[in-house]
């Protein structure tokens, strides 16, 4: 079996990241927290330095946690709050904090979904781009969902890091 670059984790030695779980239940208790523990030990294996996974209520405090956490940390990705509930409001607080879309990654997250038989893929709103230097990417609250869309992002985040950075196309 050949060695290929979906093979390898990518490279994020140095780069300061962080998860936010946008959900009112595990904010309020009723459950754990889920997808944000799975994003932080993916991240720490792939050689970031990983903060605390933050946990939010839906709505405003997403927004406030983004605000906070994109002038400290180079990767930020959160999971939950994408769907069409009336409370889902973490792409329109993403949307407020970044500078350039990437379209393209939440796009790949949703076809690979869909791929895979997960029909609810299309319902998702999730979002991902830049605010300055630092990359936002939004993943689903089920941790399948944030399972599959680490494994998305996995072939092209040491690149997009690398191209912060100043390297190369």
């Amino acid at each position: 079996m050949t060695d290929t670059a979906q093979d390898r984790p990518p490279p994020l030695r140095g780069v300061r990241a962080v998860a936010i779980t946008a959900s009112t239940r595990a904010y309020s208790g009723v459950y754990p927290d889920r997808g944000g523990p799975i994003i932080a030990e993916t991240l720490q294996s792939w050689g970031a330095l990983v903060a605390p996974t933050v946990v939010v209520p839906d709505g405003d405090a997403v927004a406030t946690a983004l605000r906070e956490a994109v002038t400290a940390y180079d990767l930020v990705i959160t999971t939950g709050g994408t769907g069409c509930a009336p409370t889902d409001l973490t792409p329109e607080a993403t949307r407020s904090v970044l500078t350039r879309e990437i379209p393209g990654i939440a796009e790949a997250i949703r076809a690979d979904g869909l791929a895979n038989g997960v029909a609810g893929a299309m319902l998702s709103r999730a979002t991902a781009g830049l605010a300055g230097r630092c990359i936002v990417v939004n993943l689903p609250g089920s941790t399948g969902g944030v399972r599959d869309g680490l494994r998305v992002i996995a072939p092209i985040l040491g690149h997009l890091v690398e191209q912060l950075r100043g390297g190369d196309h």
